[in-house]
């Protein structure tokens, strides 16, 4: 039994290390891809649709697999479409473009180091709008962020304004989708998959007399592209860019599912050091140590916010919370008690009364 249960756990875990090595792969190459394909092809908006059209032509195989409901959520009611889904799905499409916009602009590190202060836009938007507070480690975590990203922006040769306004959009933005993305999946009760597929869908929609407006006609223009002995390699290269950005968001998926909460936030981060590294490597734009320290110093703020949101995540966890019952009829008595038991509480049943007495070490629960 012992050797069943080792050999289970370790394939787990190895299944959980070959996923997170793909997911460095895979989000390493569309950097580089992406930043290759930008400096020949310099246009951000075609290369954003080219990446929404994949992530629903790739989801589909994928959606027949592990979603078996309704793939477009239309049991959800007018008023949510209005209020969550189409804001989401505005937001991938003008945080995509953003990020693209940077990443032609700034050099992919610098991009992804900026990125890093999702964090610090996460804590202010979710106090704005969900209103909620964070413990004073998490709020002294964003120090380190901040500093890092002011050093690497301070020291960076290639700076770009635009390229750092455009990061910055595209990090408020993919912060925004976070918390709603949240909210949504928890209220509504959709598949990861789904969710994804509908907002790829509609941001296309939405992207599309955008697209048409200012980058067709230009590229139709553009005599050099028609001409150029480099066109069946800047195809190819758009392909790989838009299956690495649908691999990433299925990969991602899949290891949220996998690990816990701060397991995922690490392999996040180490994702972004690999990102940053490889671009480095590959693509050989010039840093200084400065630099380098401010890069780092970023992530690991990164970190110690992702380590201080767990803790937090814990001590909630751990206080006494007594559940609430709303008695209709003595018929579902039965249920509650066994669910007070199941959840370790003790307690004692009056029929005649229809009283419930549940406690815990510290406090009582009377329901009548």
């Amino acid at each position: 039994m012992f050797a069943i249960l080792f050999h289970t756990k370790y394939r787990e875990v190895l299944k959980i290390i070959c996923l997170c090595l793909f997911w460095y792969m895979v989000s390493s190459a569309m950097g580089v891809v992406g930043k290759l394909v930008l400096s020949d092809f310099p246009y951000p908006m075609t290369v954003t649709m080219v990446q929404l059209l994949s992530i629903s032509v790739y989801l589909i195989p994928v959606m027949k697999s592990f979603v078996k409901t309704s793939w477009i959520p239309y049991h959800i009611p007018l008023k949510y479409w209005l209020q969550i889904i189409l804001p989401l799905s505005f937001g991938k499409f003008v945080s995509s473009v953003s990020s693209h916009i940077s990443i032609w602009k700034v050099p992919v590190s610098y991009a992804h180091t900026v990125k890093a202060t999702m964090p610090f836009f996460t804590v202010i938007l979710s106090r704005i709008i969900l209103k909620e507070k964070q413990s004073k480690k998490i709020y002294l975590s964003l120090v380190p962020i901040i500093s890092g990203v002011v050093i690497a922006s301070l020291t960076e040769l290639s700076f770009d304004m635009l390229g750092l306004i455009s990061a910055l959009v595209s990090t408020i933005g993919f912060a925004l989708q976070n918390i709603f993305s949240k909210k949504c999946l928890k209220e509504v009760g959709l598949h990861e998959f789904s969710l994804l597929f509908t907002l790829a869908i509609i941001a296309g929609c939405m992207f599309l007399p955008v697209w048409v407006f200012y980058d067709l006609s230009r590229i139709i223009e553009d005599t050099s592209l028609s001409h150029s002995m480099h066109l069946p390699r800047l195809i190819a290269l758009l392909v790989i860019d838009g299956f690495c950005n649908f691999a990433q968001n299925v990969i991602a998926f899949s290891i949220i599912a996998l690990v816990t909460p701060l397991s995922y936030a690490v392999a996040n981060c180490t994702k972004r050091i690999a990102v940053i590294s490889v671009s480095l490597l590959v693509l050989g734009n010039p840093v200084t140590a400065v630099n380098v320290v401010g890069m780092m110093t970023a992530i690991f703020g990164v970190l110690l916010y992702n380590k201080a949101k767990y803790d937090q995540h814990r001590e909630k966890k751990h206080l006494p919370v007594l559940p609430s019952y709303e008695i209709k009829s003595s018929h579902n008595i039965n249920s509650i008690i066994s669910d007070s038991i199941s959840n370790g509480y003790i307690g004692h049943y009056n029929k005649n009364n229809m009283e419930i007495i549940a406690s815990t070490d510290n406090s009582k629960l009377l329901v009548v």
